[in-house]
């Protein structure tokens, strides 16, 4: 069993700003691509931002310029910072760790976030 927790999710208004944090086993974590994913209700779950164990990052177009991930080694830890936030970011935000070359796949919980005025 990987531990992986989020947190950081919330309401917020149309325009404003969330910061979510991913923490992982440090064992995992130091060889593990890491991402975000989302889905929205009645939508498939999408990529939203991936990071490699050495801080290469990739971002989708319907976030890029608005969305920033980000890998603290130290801490086991990846964030995505949300900023100019809008309804259609409305989803259940998951935290993915993928062991390089394992062939394994995790998932945390889930942490929501709603962005609505």
């Amino acid at each position: 069993q990987v531990y992986i927790a989020e947190t950081g999710g919330g309401l917020v208004q149309p325009g404003g700003s969330l910061t979510l944090t991913c923490v992982a086993d440090q064992e995992i974590f130091e060889i593990s691509a890491m991402g975000w994913y989302r889905q929205a209700p009645g939508k498939e779950r999408e990529v939203v931002a991936v990071i490699t164990p050495g801080g290469g990052s990739s971002i989708d177009d319907a976030v890029k310029g608005r969305f920033t991930i980000s890998r603290d080694n130290d801490k086991n830890t990846i964030y995505l910072q949300m900023a100019s936030l809008k309804p259609e970011d409305t989803a259940v935000y998951y935290c993915n760790v993928v062991p390089i070359l394992s062939g394994y796949n995790y998932w945390g919980q889930g942490t929501q976030v709603t962005v609505s005025s």
